[in-house]
């Protein structure tokens, strides 16, 4: 019987300390250099000027506001970043499998990012995980001061299930698992890969309708330059990396002009459904990033907006990002071989009504 657990954000998050150690290739750098190019994805440099001045910088103890001091080898830095104010996301978890030692799955709302990252540094399902362990402190897992971690990413849009690993045993098999799939799949042959340990089966809505019972994606996925995403937007691109897809129609709906499907994922691209599903011209509904051709809606790729929140770091993007919501995209089930004693698991995400068949909503409202 699955159970649930979380605890409410508080208003304003915990302020963050980052510890580093000056390496002997920074020593005779300066200060606001090494900030401005080591966490660069945190703020843009006048970000970093304004963290500095506000004394929110120690070396060796001390509160340095001068942006140029003269760094040196094995110098200790601390950087405070402020408590600040994360905007809203759902806290509350439900476990659907859950083991003694390897794994737990959870149920993930949409709206609620798995790692920290962006705008997202403590509302995380990770955030979660480790509250969860320290509450739990007569458990052999919270005395071993450890708690279950993430073994792979649903977007921040995508409820459904998220498998976590339990044990170093479990996190070293479950993650040859997901690779194991995706550098089969990036061989010479693009064809549905056979044997696997793992599958993931995806419900979806897309929009227009979809005429092909069955249809096998086979779109290369790669990375472009894209305002607000660091390390590049993911999109379809010829010279990306191997990626295949397996969707299957379960319902066509002409009034609304959209088309309810099943989707099996060989490979785990980052965004991969959104990116194929649009590729072939039926974007998610509601997807306010990728349009058809598998590109995002609005490209300037020499755009870069610099602008910091009074933190110093990023403002929110004005052009949507992939952490937006807002499309229908559902980690339904999942098939696994146990890391530990190879037997197989069925693990089954309720659906949210939107992604039912007809069918399914009598059945659901029997």
């Amino acid at each position: 019987m699955s159970r649930t657990f979380g605890i409410p954000w508080p208003e304003l998050n915990d302020g963050l300390f980052y510890n580093d150690v000056v390496p002997s290739p920074h020593s005779g750098s300066n200060l606001i250099d090494f900030y401005s190019t080591k966490y660069k994805n945190s703020a843009p440099l006048k970000g970093w000027l304004q963290r500095i001045h506000n004394g929110q910088i120690k070396v060796d103890g001390v509160v340095v506001k001068e942006p140029n001091t003269v760094l040196r080898d094995g110098s200790e830095l601390i950087y405070h970043r402020l408590p600040w104010r994360e905007p809203d996301a759902p806290w509350s978890l439900e476990v659907l499998y859950e083991d003694d030692d390897d794994m737990v799955a959870l149920n993930k709302p949409s709206g609620l990012q798995v790692l920290p990252g962006g705008l997202f540094q403590q509302r995380t399902v990770l955030t979660q995980l480790q509250w969860l362990a320290s509450n739990q402190s007569s458990s052999a897992t919270a005395s071993q001061g450890s708690h279950p971690v993430p073994v792979h990413r649903l977007g921040r849009g995508t409820s459904g299930i998220l498998l976590c690993a339990k044990s170093k045993h479990a996190k070293t098999q479950l993650a040859a698992y997901f690779a194991e799939g995706t550098s089969l799949v990036g061989g010479n042959s693009l064809e549905p890969v056979k044997g696997r340990k793992i599958s993931k089966i995806y419900r979806a809505l897309v929009d227009g309708i979809l005429r092909e019972d069955t249809v096998v994606i086979r779109q290369p996925i790669g990375t472009v330059r894209y305002p607000g995403v660091a390390k590049g937007l993911y999109v379809a691109s010829a010279s990306g990396k191997p990626a295949l897809s397996q969707v299957r129609v379960l319902e066509r709906d002409l009034q609304r002009n959209c088309t309810l499907v099943e989707v099996k994922i060989e490979s785990g691209r980052p965004h991969q459904i959104r990116i194929h599903l649009s590729f072939i011209g039926h974007p998610l509904v509601g997807d306010p990033l990728y349009v058809a051709g598998g590109k995002p809606r609005c490209l300037d790729s020499e755009i870069v907006d610099a602008s910091f929140a009074p933190d110093g770091g990023y403002e929110k993007p004005n052009k949507p990002v992939p952490g937006d919501c807002g499309y229908y995209l559902h980690a339904h089930r999942l098939i696994i071989t146990h890391p530990s004693t190879c037997e197989e698991i069925h693990i089954t995400a309720t659906l949210p009504p939107i992604l039912r068949t007809q069918a399914e909503s009598q059945v659901a409202e029997a």
